[in-house]
């Protein structure tokens, strides 16, 4: 009997729901990072044995029902170790503890500066030892991203290679153990992904903005905030300035017109495969940009960059080794594109072997060539990416700004 599994995620890959929608319903968990590995499950998970049911970021509240639907639930994460993720995390420990069927949680970190304290302790240490001491009752163990949440997780007590293990952000995995960048070309003409946060620090900002003056770049914001500047010019509520990150439709990455968000994953992939370079403080922004083969620069500015640019050794250059007049040529020239590339054969050899501890099913243990994700994927219509309303024409600028007051409406009379 073919098994059917529950999963945490904003949707399926399946769904093509457009960037409108998302407005509606944000499917992207306010970020469309969480796209990716959320993308790379489902990819690695369907089978002809087991079906992987999204959740659509709505935690059930009976668990009942769960146990006599679902016959696992799975939970990937991002750095949902945080001081604002508690609420959500003991809901989930709340429900883990009513569940009878098997919790997987594939990938989960910690959200702590560069240079974390772990000996200091957390406000949400409590909140952390609680959700997993309820996930090892369903589970046999947890898969961690890096090595620094698995020192934190030592130190609540648990053990690793026991209680936990460090498998990487399952991004990585999403095509298989096949993996490889293209050499570098750059010309005048070369198009360069640029990505960042508004907590990006000022001399990283300012290096990145300052590409756009001299290469043919293009801007990949990934926050639901920026999905609203660019489809109808609504600006961030606070809409003060954060070491000039633009945050509204008047700033140069909007209405010059180079900037494109994307709402799924082969879209993403397919855009970032006619680049030349990425370069920036996204990590799923160079994740997506290494999956297409493209050489990537990352500039990690936290743990929970730090940690995951260690596991798969991805091309990086530090915060501090930046100035706003630094030279991209010789940035270039100091970096290895290719050693990403060294430690990806034996990091997804270590996710099959994860997987197979934790005791699911996954399209390796097959030969088909044409999986069940494929036929399910083939005749999806996915939503191009949206590029900002400055350079829409009167027609699609009306149809926009009428579906975001409706969408706002509607919010309006649900509150």
């Amino acid at each position: 009997m073919k098994k059917k599994i529950l999963m945490r995620s904003g949707c399926t890959p399946w769904d093509g729901f457009t960037a409108g929608y998302c407005l509606k319903k944000d499917f992207l968990g306010t970020n469309s990072g969480n796209l990716l590995y959320a993308y790379s499950l489902f990819r690695n998970l369907t089978t002809k044995n087991v079906e992987i049911v999204s959740n659509y970021y709505e935690l059930p509240k009976d668990a009942d029902y769960v146990n006599e639907t679902y016959d696992g639930f799975i939970i990937p994460l991002a750095d949902a170790f945080r001081t604002d993720y508690v609420r959500i995390l003991k809901q989930m420990t709340d429900l883990i503890n009513k569940l009878k069927i098997p919790v997987y949680v594939i990938g989960v970190g910690i959200r702590a500066p560069y240079e974390p304290k772990l000996n200091e302790g957390f406000p949400f240490d409590n909140e952390v030892r609680n959700f997993v001491k309820a996930v090892l009752k369903r589970s046999n163990i947890v898969g961690v991203r890096g090595e620094i949440t698995a020192q934190y997780l030592n130190r609540l007590g648990f053990k690793e290679g026991v209680d936990h293990e460090v498998i990487g952000c399952p991004s990585m995995y999403s095509f298989g153990r096949s993996l490889k960048i293209r050499e570098l070309n750059i010309s005048k003409d070369s198009l360069i992904c640029t990505n960042y946060s508004d907590t990006t620090p000022k001399n990283t900002l300012d290096f990145l903005q300052n590409l756009h003056n001299f290469y043919n770049t293009c801007f990949i914001p990934q926050n639901t905030s920026e999905l609203k500047i660019m489809y109808a010019g609504k600006s961030w509520k606070n809409n003060k300035s954060v070491n000039k990150y633009p945050l509204n439709l008047s700033n140069y990455e909007y209405i010059s017109g180079n900037s494109k968000f994307f709402v799924n994953v082969p879209m993403w992939v397919k855009y970032m495969k006619t680049a030349s370079l990425s370069i920036g403080t996204r990590l799923h922004g160079n994740i997506v940009a290494v999956l297409a083969g493209t050489p990537s620069i990352m500039i990690p500015k936290d743990a929970r960059m730090r940690e995951l640019a260690s596991v798969h050794d991805f091309t990086r250059i530090l915060p501090d080794e930046i100035s706003p007049d630094s030279n991209l040529d010789e940035i270039i020239s100091n970096v290895d594109f290719h050693s990403v590339e060294k430690k990806h054969h034996k990091n997804f050899d270590n996710f099959i072997d994860f997987l197979n501890k934790i005791n699911i099913d996954h399209i390796y243990n097959y030969d088909d060539k044409i999986t069940i994700f494929d036929e399910l994927m083939k005749d999806v219509n996915q939503p191009k990416p949206l590029r900002p309303i400055t350079v829409c024409n009167p027609e699609e600028i009306a149809r926009r700004l009428v579906e975001f007051d409706k969408i706002n409406g509607e919010k309006d009379k649900k509150k």
